[in-house]
């Protein structure tokens, strides 16, 4: 019997979702490591009102990697509309009110897993609560993930992301890396949702000693006022820059284009899709570029106009997890 790959995803929201709904399905064992700097939202007002760590990014893995009923997954992601619990989703709630009742998020994170039956388990990336500050070249600075996620001109003269106060990796995040065949660095915002799992104390060093290969599975659009014009080779540089030299073995990358139709709906929003700029800028990184794109009809999501639109180009989950799978 062929030995399962043991993948770890790092990042946050909908990329790793994505990348994790498509590798659940493959002979895998599966890590996701999530982001803990959210402070928007649902995510925001739970932390602030209870003094918990964010759920919301947990929450999407843990909805990815659910193989119980459907109506289950809908449940966890079911989003308030109105009355007391406007904005929240019942998984948020969930998570919050079992860490209170269990002592801990990684408590309530591994129950949560039990009741959705998951394949595979979610992490935190740090244990600690701690907030994203982003430092501009002027000097001034943007505290809150929240505020630099929604920065749509400043972070262009963006001169270095950190954490206040500092956090420590999450030990079992380590041994995960360590014992890896694979760890992906999955699509995602690149300041707001990759980037902060590099900030924390420990993940660099235990990314560049682990034996498994590094994959960057890379954005397929830039973002508005603050990726404008980025090439895939800029985003590579610009997660770099928070690692050791060389951390990065492969990078996967989309060479399809969607229809002139979608690319202009997006160049109203300021998105353009990220091209692969020179790739002997980076000579001993491994490019390898696939048609990644999405072809199903997208599911519209109640009340998230922004989610729906975004969603009109993504990845296709099943094609990258091949790849992934593959490499």
């Amino acid at each position: 019997m062929k030995k399962k790959q043991k993948i770890v995803t790092i990042g946050g929201g909908s990329g790793s979702f994505m990348v994790l709904f498509g590798l659940k399905n493959l002979p895998v064992e599966l890590s996701a490591v999530v982001n803990m700097t959210d402070d928007g939202g649902s995510s925001g007002v739970l932390r602030d009102e209870l003094g918990v760590l964010p759920p919301g990014d947990a929450r999407q893995c843990l909805v990815a990697l659910s193989k119980s009923s459907q109506v289950l997954r809908k449940l966890f992601n079911y989003r308030y509309g109105s009355g007391g619990l406007k904005g929240h989703a019942f998984g948020n709630l969930f998570l919050s009110t079992l860490e209170k009742v269990s002592g801990g998020f990684e408590q309530a994170v591994s129950e949560a897993g039990k009741i959705l039956r998951i394949s595979g388990r979610v992490m935190p990336v740090t244990l600690n609560s701690t907030r994203l500050v982003a430092v501009l070249k002027n000097g001034d600075k943007i505290t809150g993930e929240k505020n630099i996620y929604a920065n749509t001109s400043d972070l262009m003269n963006l001169k270095k992301l950190y954490l206040k106060p500092e956090a420590k990796l999450n030990p079992e995040v380590k041994k995960a890396i360590q014992g890896a065949d694979k760890i992906v660095i999955c699509p995602g915002d690149l300041y707001s949702s990759l980037i902060p799992n590099f900030l924390v104390k420990g993940m660099e060093q235990a990314l560049f000693r682990t034996k498994a290969k590094i994959i960057f599975a890379a954005n397929l659009m830039t973002k508005p006022g603050q990726t404008d014009g980025f090439t895939i080779i800029d985003y590579v540089k610009a997660i770099e820059e928070y690692l050791e030299p060389e951390t990065i073995d492969y990078v996967i990358y989309n060479k399809a284009s969607p229809s002139e139709k979608l690319l202009k709906k997006y160049s109203r929003q300021g998105e353009s899709l990220a091209k692969p700029g020179d790739l002997s800028r980076l000579p001993k990184i491994k490019f390898l570029g696939y048609n990644l794109l999405s072809r199903k009809d997208n599911q519209a999501v109640k009340g998230d106009a922004l989610a729906n639109f975004r969603s009109l180009i993504r990845h296709d989950s099943d094609k990258l997890a091949k790849v992934i799978y593959n490499l």
